[in-house]
């Protein structure tokens, strides 16, 4: 089976895979104190600075919620689009774990604006209101587009002079990264963003992810919240290695372009299918289209896919950096085939 459903379901990378091997070979000691999280944290340092906190957790979910909660008091709220992740794909996670209310705010194809967020930016001050404290992005977005450094930079000058902080759920960090041609720390550190959740399991580990905190200070209680939160692995050299193997020779890069360069194939074959209504630019690996509704289970069967708004059909087709060029073909084949059998409804 090849699935466009999601860059959750791809493989995990032969380097990920090798250094899972090596650090099988050998005993080592619990909990991070190892030298596997060592070299996995000095990658990361090399890349965003020395003085970042990084802290490795099971998943997307977790990530966000101890990166959050890490930052966060109970009375206090996390600004965000009305449909983030945390918002809508977290099954209230963030709510509980994190204690806080989250404000949400109408987006443009997985954008906020300054303009949006302002309305939540008031009642400082004020018991009965919940104080704002965070305002979280997605990058690359829920709808499949990119910031640009200069919307981020808008965002954290905001935040920066409310005295609130800029969260990133970076879960596919690495494609924005790549579709900016940027390097990570100018996605992130460089324009304003204190607090990152960086994604691994899209971009070809097995599973893993990493929180960032770019002052250290807002690290203060990390430790602590990431056990509390049942994100703290005792044999955590599993998670850091796949990471030492993803930051070694650009391997997030390569793998992140890959993914995207598939994503412009696909879309480069379908605009010649006049029945294929794209409904975003493709920024990175994700690609939004309303397909005719007679052919989505027939093409469901053979190549996976989840249709995003059922009222319109609107469908989302992910690739990853390991769909091929003969994956994007036969779908691109079965598409062609699926619209000349359709049945009308």
């Amino acid at each position: 089976m090849r699935s466009f459903a999601s860059d959750n379901n791809s493989g995990v990378h032969p380097a990920v895979f090798e250094a899972m091997q090596r650090a099988n070979d050998q005993h080592a000691l619990g909990y991070g104190n190892d030298a596997f999280t060592e070299r996995a944290t000095a990658k990361f340092k090399q890349l965003l600075g020395d003085d970042i906190a990084v802290y490795y957790v099971y998943g997307g979910t977790g990530a966000n919620v101890v990166g959050l909660s890490t930052v966060t008091r109970s009375h206090e709220a996390v600004i965000c689009s009305d449909g983030a992740h945390i918002y809508t794909d977290e099954c209230n996670a963030p709510e509980k774990l994190i204690g806080c209310k989250l404000l949400p705010v109408p987006h443009t194809r997985g954008k906020i604006t300054v303009e949006g967020i302002r309305k939540h930016l008031h009642g400082f001050g004020d018991p009965h209101h919940p104080q704002p404290r965070v305002i979280s992005i997605s990058q690359v977005t829920e709808l499949g587009t990119v910031y640009s450094i200069a919307e981020i930079r808008e965002i954290a000058d905001l935040a920066h002079e409310y005295g609130l902080l800029l969260h990133m759920d970076g879960a596919r960090i690495s494609n924005a990264a790549a579709a900016l041609n940027l390097d990570l720390r100018a996605c992130t550190r460089d324009a304003g963003v204190d607090v990152m959740s960086f994604g691994g399991t899209k971009n070809g580990l097995m599973y893993g992810e990493a929180v960032i905190f770019f002052n250290p200070a807002l690290a203060r209680d990390a430790a602590f919240v990431r056990k509390q939160s049942m994100q703290l692995a005792s044999k955590m050299r599993f998670v850091a290695a796949q990471f030492e193997a993803l930051l070694t020779d650009d391997l997030w890069r390569k793998n992140a372009q890959h993914a995207n360069r598939m994503a412009a194939r696909l879309v480069e074959q379908l605009r010649e299918i006049p029945e294929i209504k794209f409904t975003a630019t493709v920024d990175a690996n994700g690609i939004f289209a309303i397909i005719p509704p007679a052919i989505t289970k027939p093409l469901q069967e053979q190549f996976p896919f989840y249709v995003w708004d059922e009222s319109t059909n609107e469908v989302r087709w992910m690739t990853s950096f390991d769909t091929t060029e003969s994956d994007v073909n036969a779908f691109v084949a079965a598409i062609k085939q699926a619209l000349r059998e359709q049945v009308p409804g």
